[in-house]
């Protein structure tokens, strides 16, 4: 890498510089009559430095950091790039002029250490100017980065594999081949932990790709060739493993080959972790609000079970008030037996307050009747709506979950800020990207199938199953949806022409695989015609009533269509 940022940045000319986030700094380069953007990130999951064609917004108001590089680099141009040996210490030597018009040397070293990753800007006495970060040894820190304080490279206990012989390489396979029977993992785990620079991931691709094994006596040769090479177009830079890459020793014909393929990797890393980590804080809201709606229907249900016995407090009361004649009414007794002419005149002991008569137990009793009686309507009620508020719950978590993009996210960030179930203010700790206020329906990007050519929407959030079945859909198109199992909302535009059963089969099998029921199988799939599909007045989002309809049971997939298949549609 740092032969192609040689061949394209030396002698360039820095003329512009941006810090995106507090461990980002972008630097602008006009070199040999093209400009380039150098990314520093010091973040300590995605440290990494190299070119980038991925714009980043930036603050309104530039940190002090970056207000210090433009003052001290910006004119500067780049006389040399270099790394120490296999260290993950890159400097730049820069020049430029002063206030005075003086030309001063300056140097600019980007650490990436993991944690201890940073930028420091050095003078020409090899005095710290300041750094991105500032550390200092009463802190816990090794050393002192500090303003006007003596830069000092940090120490590595891992031995320089350039100017190790081969003799001693060989005796580092033959203990690690020693320890147990996989030895391309101890000789990957070993080389990386002796030698500074060299991953385990790097050894390991290497000895896999290149069939290395430890009799070939050939690893420490084929290591020492590829590093010769670095920067040429006879090394590339390849996805290994999971989520990770290392270089091998195959030749390639594009420029800037190791740059781009860092700026695509990380890019494609940074959005997905984007993307979980706005999901995880929409997440944490909505089961906040879940924990919340289902301790309601838990005291709900309780309040529903004390009236289970409010007929029996009724009875109580009926028969003392009957029964009067019998007892002396103004006693006080702690219960007392009468005959149940509800339950063919069987004895019945009735439970009295004796702190009260008998009269007032019956009265007792009655009042305790009705109010249970209210409190059953007022709760019944109560439970029905709760229960629709949870259910609308769920099926936020289900789009959460199947949300892929911060776009995705957005949408239903909005839907959550226009629901009162939610409270959503300033100080919520959710990420508010920027929604574009396009018209209604230019909101929605709903995924789109052609179907033996005709157009199949399927809607990935409750707002777009709202537009797909109250605005997109005509009386004459199918609607779909999985039966009694959360899914999308699935429209079929039939355009007044007779369809296929082959093709609402396909159909019904799209809309079982966008639904909760994806993993299953013989999933029921109910279809009407859309004029049968009806959004009751104040429903939330995403809620339909529907009748006339058909049912299938499908297995979930995507059919592999003839004329096209599937296909996103911007409206």
């Amino acid at each position: 890498m740092f032969g192609e940022l040689q061949s394209a940045l030396i002698g360039g000319k820095i003329n512009k510089v941006y810090e995106p986030s507090n461990n980002e700094v972008i630097l602008g380069i006009y070199s040999q009559g093209k400009n380039y953007a150098l990314l520093c990130n010091i973040s300590s999951n995605n440290y990494r430095f190299h070119l980038t064609t991925t714009s980043k917004p930036n603050p309104l108001n530039a940190p002090n950091f970056c207000m210090l590089l433009r003052k001290h680099l910006i004119g500067c141009r780049i006389k040399a790039i270099s790394m120490s040996s296999l260290e993950r210490i890159v400097t730049m030597e820069l020049e430029g002029y002063n206030e005075l018009n003086d030309l001063l040397p300056k140097t600019l070293v980007i650490e990436l250490m993991g944690k201890h990753s940073n930028m420091i800007l050095l003078n020409e006495n090899g005095k710290i100017i300041d750094s991105l970060r500032h550390l200092d040894v009463l802190s816990g820190s090794l050393r002192d980065i500090l303003p006007a304080h003596d830069y000092v490279l940090p120490s590595s206990e891992k031995s320089d594999f350039t100017t190790t012989s081969k003799e001693e390489f060989l005796k580092i396979l033959d203990k690690s081949t020693n320890i147990n029977e996989n030895s391309n993992k101890n000789i990957a785990k070993s080389i990386s932990n002796t030698f500074t620079g060299i991953s385990y991931t790097f050894v390991s691709s290497l000895l896999s790709s290149m069939n290395i094994s430890e009799e070939s006596m050939v690893l420490y040769d084929t290591m020492q060739k590829l590093l010769s090479n670095l920067g040429s177009k006879n090394v590339t830079c390849v996805s290994v493993a999971e989520n990770d890459y290392s270089l091998l020793p195959i030749s390639h014909k594009e420029d800037l080959q190791t740059n781009f393929f860092l700026d695509d990797f990380y890019s494609k890393k940074e959005k997905q972790e984007a993307v979980i980590t706005y999901r995880n804080e929409l997440l944490k809201l909505v089961l906040t609000a879940v924990k919340k709606i289902s301790k309601k229907l838990s005291n709900i249900n309780s309040k529903l079970k004390e009236c289970e016995n409010m007929e029996q407090y009724r009875i109580y009361g009926e028969l003392i008030t009957s029964h009067l004649y019998e007892i002396d009414a103004n006693r006080n007794l702690e219960n007392i037996t009468l005959q149940n002419y509800y339950d063919e005149n069987k004895e019945i002991v009735i439970p009295l307050d004796s702190s009260i008569s008998v009269s007032y137990n019956a009265k007792k009793f009655f009042k305790k009747y009705h109010k249970l009686k209210n409190t059953l309507e007022i709760v019944t009620e109560q439970k029905l709506e709760t229960e629709k508020e949870l259910d609308y719950l769920e099926s936020i978590v289900y789009e959460l979950e199947n949300a892929s993009s911060v776009s995705e996210l957005d949408e239903i960030y909005q839907e959550i800020c226009e629901n009162g179930i939610f409270k959503v203010n300033a100080k919520a700790n959710v990420k508010k990207n920027k929604v574009n206020k396009r018209k209604f329906h230019d909101e929605y990007e709903p995924i789109v199938y052609t179907i033996d050519g005709f157009l199949f929407y399927v809607g990935k959030n409750n707002k777009q199953n709202d537009y797909i079945t109250t605005k997109l859909g005509k009386n004459e198109d199918l609607w779909f949806h999985t039966q009694e199992i959360r899914g999308s909302h699935c429209l079929l535009k039939c355009n007044g022409q007779k369809v296929k059963d082959s093709t609402i089969l396909a159909c019904a099998q799209i809309a079982a695989f966008h639904s909760k029921g994806k993993l299953s199988s013989n999933v029921p799939v109910d279809y009407c015609f859309s004029k049968y599909v009806k959004k009751p007045s104040n429903s939330k989002p995403g809620m339909v009533i529907y009748t006339n309809q058909k049912t299938l049971y499908v297995e979930p997939t995507i059919p592999v269509f003839g004329d096209g298949g599937k296909k996103q549609v911007t409206f």
